[in-house]
């Protein structure tokens, strides 16, 4: 099998032989990839200071439809990936937000995107 000559490719590579190596969770925490999207969004907003209520979350026709995000957001909160937090004064509405375990998932693939840049960089 020929390698590629491409440093960028080969860059991306290596990226993703350590994102793989990094994304693997302990069992029974397992994400699919429609899982992972649905956690980046939510995450994704969190992080810009407007945290997304399941309301939300289960109108992201992209990603599925209501019943089966639903059913996402369920298995992500049974995982202690996400959160729900209802805002003081207003009980109605429940915003997801993302734990420590989910926290620490992000900090390894970025610390994992940092060693790829290094490598790259040598």
């Amino acid at each position: 099998m020929e390698k590629t000559n491409s440093p960028f490719a080969a860059a991306y590579l290596r990226f993703l032989k350590l994102t793989k190596a990094i994304q693997v969770l302990p069992v029974g925490l397992e994400m699919d990839a429609n899982e992972e999207a649905l956690l980046q969004a939510v995450v994704l907003r969190w992080y810009e200071k407007n945290p997304m209520t399941v309301r939300e979350a289960i109108a992201l026709e992209d990603l599925g439809s209501p019943a089966t995000l639903h059913k996402r957001i369920t298995r992500l909160r049974d995982k202690e990936m996400l959160m729900a937090q209802s805002q003081e004064g207003d009980r109605r509405a429940k915003f997801l937000i993302p734990s420590e375990r989910t926290l620490e998932y992000f900090n390894n693939l970025g610390q994992s995107m940092q060693q790829a840049h290094q490598t790259l960089s040598l």
